[in-house]
């Protein structure tokens, strides 16, 4: 089908923004970028006894585009993460390449202590990576992909979970979940291609109660992303049935009180799931980690 004319439109736009947001990129990464300890989009809370550090800049607009075209964060703190994402590249043995929104990155992350004891305990001795950032679009994924952040790695699995974000608060039309469904792809098929050898583990787009309207867009969606699974690269897996109910309404302790990010029983299930993927591409665990420390959020007031 083609692409409506303002697509079109958004996608030159896109260009002239995403050359001057390379740049002020490149100014950011240009810096010593700080030591690793995390990379995630939403800053802790005072209830995390670490409170964010504001931001120093006026952050740029950039034009909406397509789900499927890539576009950065242009705010400082995602910038000086994305510098230590490729750091992080360069920093020891990855087999398993965790990509995603900020579901995805909680879970390694050095602020959500709890989160990462979890992860540690279900992956180590698999070389396991979290590359995640929280608040991403699609559209973003992209960009940090092309940008580097899976350059040279050459990972045995990749985990992704993705679409969330471009969802909304709204509940999405059929060509607006269709939308989310081919930025979702687009991610696939990058990773396919930097990383040919990788069995890629499509996760379902989590359900979410802070409005219930939304889930037969994510239904919507995730029937779309089924469709990619081909049982030998891509591996389709949705354990949304672990999560909540056919109606969609989360079954108890699964989510956190903003009924959107999972709690560490939720992450166990789905551990127990992809680990059964991980013994069978990677044979048991290892007694050793070579696997990049952990990340956390750059702007997390020092410990």
């Amino acid at each position: 089908m083609a692409r409506p004319a303002s697509d079109c439109f958004a996608r030159v736009v896109s260009v002239a923004a995403v050359a001057a947001v390379v740049a002020i990129g490149a100014a950011v990464t240009a810096q010593q970028p700080p030591p690793l300890a995390g990379a995630g989009a939403v800053p802790p809370t005072a209830q995390n006894g670490r409170p964010p550090v504001a931001q120093a800049t006026a952050t740029p607009v950039l034009p909406e585009v397509a789900a499927d075209v890539a576009q950065p964060r242009v705010d400082q703190n995602s910038m000086l993460a994305h510098a230590q994402l490729l750091q992080k590249t360069r920093l020891g043995k990855i087999d398993v390449y965790f990509e995603g929104d900020s579901i995805v990155r909680r879970w390694g992350a050095t602020d959500y202590p709890l989160l990462l004891a979890n992860w540690k305990a279900n992956f180590w001795g698999w070389n396991a990576a979290d590359f995640g950032w929280g608040g991403d679009r699609t559209q973003n994924i992209l960009w940090r992909l092309q940008q580097g952040e899976l350059d040279g790695i050459n990972p045995k699995v990749i985990v992704l979970l993705a679409g969330t974000n471009n969802v909304g608060t709204a509940p999405p039309s059929d060509a607006k979940a269709d939308e989310v469904a081919r930025g979702v792809k687009a991610i696939v098929d990058l990773c396919l291609e930097k990383a040919p050898a990788a069995t890629l583990v499509l996760t379902a787009i989590f359900p979410r109660n802070d409005n219930i309207a939304l889930m037969s867009g994510i239904a919507r969606i995730n029937e779309s992303l089924s469709r990619l699974a081909d049982g030998r690269r891509v591996r389709f897996l949705n354990i949304n049935d672990r999560l909540a109910d056919q109606t969609g309404r989360l079954f108890p302790e699964m989510f956190n009180p903003d009924r959107l990010h999972p709690t560490v029983k939720a992450y166990q299930i789905w551990a127990d799931a992809l680990k059964p993927i991980f013994v069978e591409r990677l044979g048991p665990p290892a007694a050793t980690d070579g696997a990049p420390p952990p990340t956390g959020d750059p702007s997390a007031a020092p410990r």
